[in-house]
């Protein structure tokens, strides 16, 4: 398969492609464009932006095609051997997981508007770019020989490679474990690269020396800095797409820069890898129901901030910043929902990115962190730091991420149980299936590190650090490098 995608007019803001396929001898081939993209999980109609699709053969002979499905296209082959589907995709949208043109700068997501044919879906695919002169790409997926065209091994490399393109992208890159990181900004910027470097590199370490290997040999940051307010990550097979604003340069979109790309790194094992089962493979016609997106999502939210404190990016005043944000977001928006997390996990594809009803639904991302927080510190404290959360994730990563099988929630519990060596039932009925305040169980596993969160009526919530000596100790070791740890625990022993 083969896409050809140029921008005759930037100022109209629309793609022109040209997907190109063979017929293998078909009468007839179905046109799928996907309805939603990974990461997101709504369906987003992208058809909606797809303008004057045509069909013509090999020949040059003008095809016909008709709309079957609000995104689904069936082409009269009319026994040519190849077919050219030619249209336009409107692409005005600056956001993680959308596409965007203008003089200055291609933004393209391939899952927005690339069609791909049934049967097609594990073919290899090329993108041609009729690229303005100067103009670079920044884009996980890789160059061929020439540096226009770019090869992916099937449909999913490619619709999970974003691209930037511009004559004005900022590039840095560093190397951590065999891998080679790649950091890529454009906007009104002016990039403190060895800062970025020094922190990137922290936090990257950490993670590879936590879940013991990143399975790509090169990895793309892929940051969009805008002028106004934004704050948006997508995770993708080795890159992230980030979009950040505003490019005031300050200590503020700094934090969020650290914050967002550590929390997507992590994607890198937890779902692009480590993957529920009912993803695998993505259906892109229609909603993937799944109940573990607290895994996907929560644990990947407490971990992004942990990495950081970790590494030493993060000191505990900013940390405890950290964990007092997600704390009031929970509870200043859900925290009298009549749903579980499996519940808002499912429903994910109903409202699961809109504000909702009041009291009915929670965030995985919100929730879902503080349920890991209380987990891993449960685990710490009963084994005394030799057991944590961290193995639990070292162990969805071995049995499911590394084979790419698949878990499903009772994979998950199973793993946990086993870490645990008890059933923790109060943990599922409570924290994961039920809808019991977290309150209590909250500040029973904050004490053991000298935290103690108040709630208050308006939703406020207000995190404190206690004087307590022998908690502060149990703090530095739930806090200390996985590395550092490591090598004192074998002193000890």
């Amino acid at each position: 398969m083969h896409y050809r995608i140029s921008v005759p007019d930037p100022v109209a803001r629309f793609l022109e492609i040209v997907y190109t396929l063979p017929t293998h001898t078909s009468t007839h081939i179905d046109l799928q464009m996907p309805a939603w993209r990974p990461g997101r999980y709504e369906i987003q109609n992208f058809a909606k932006n797809v303008q004057k699709l045509e069909v013509q053969g090999g020949s040059g002979a003008r095809l016909q095609v008709h709309k079957i499905t609000k995104d689904r296209w069936r082409v009269a082959t009319a026994h040519e051997a190849t077919i050219h589907v030619v249209y336009r995709y409107y692409a005005v949208i600056q956001n993680a997981g959308s596409s965007y043109v203008d003089e200055d700068l291609w933004y393209l997501n391939f899952i927005n508007f690339a069609l791909c044919a049934d049967g097609y879906l594990n073919q290899p695919c090329t993108v041609e770019l009729d690229l303005p002169a100067g103009f670079r790409i920044a884009c996980g997926m890789p160059p061929t020989t020439q540096p226009t065209i770019l090869q992916a091994s099937d449909y999913y490399q490619l619709v999970d490679s974003p691209l930037l393109a511009s004559a004005t992208l900022h590039h840095e890159t560093y190397q951590e474990e065999g891998t080679l990181f790649h950091v890529w900004m454009h906007g009104n910027l002016h990039p403190n690269w060895k800062r970025i470097r020094t922190d990137f590199a922290r936090f990257s370490r950490e993670q590879i020396a936590t879940m013991g290997e990143l399975p790509v040999p090169e990895y793309h940051f892929i940051n969009l800095i805008l002028p106004t307010a934004f704050y948006h990550g997508v995770e993708h097979h080795n890159s992230t797409m980030i979009v950040l604003g505003p490019d005031d340069e300050g200590e503020g979109l700094y934090t969020d820069l650290l914050g967002v790309s550590s929390h997507e790194l992590f994607h890198a094992w937890n779902i692009i890898r480590i993957r529920p089962k009912e993803l695998l493979p993505y259906d892109f016609t229609k909603e993937n129901y799944f109940t573990t997106c607290f895994v996907a999502e929560g644990c990947t939210t407490y971990y992004g901030d942990l990495f950081l404190r970790r590494a030493g990016v993060f000191d505990d005043a900013a940390y405890v910043k950290e964990l007092q944000v997600y704390m009031k977001r929970h509870f200043e928006s859900s925290r009298h929902a009549t749903q579980s997390l499996l519940e808002s996990s499912w429903d994910l594809w109903l409202d699961g990115y809109e504000k909702g009803i009041p009291d009915r639904k929670v965030s995985v991302y919100h929730k879902g962190a503080l349920v890991a927080l209380i987990l891993d510190l449960y685990l710490r404290k009963k084994f005394d730091h030799a057991r944590s959360l961290d193995d639990v994730m070292r162990l969805l990563w071995q049995r499911f991420g590394k084979p790419f099988v698949g878990y499903s929630y009772e994979d998950y519990r199973a793993i946990v149980v086993e870490v645990a060596g008890e059933p923790l039932d109060w943990y599922w009925e409570e924290c994961i299936e039920g809808t019991t305040p977290l309150e209590n169980r909250l500040n029973e596993h904050l004490a053991f590190v000298g935290l103690q969160m108040t709630t208050f009526s308006n939703g406020n919530v207000q995190l404190n650090v206690l004087d307590d000596t022998r908690a502060a100790r149990q703090w530095e070791r739930w806090l200390a490098s996985v590395q550092v740890f490591s090598n004192a625990e074998n002193d000890d022993n």
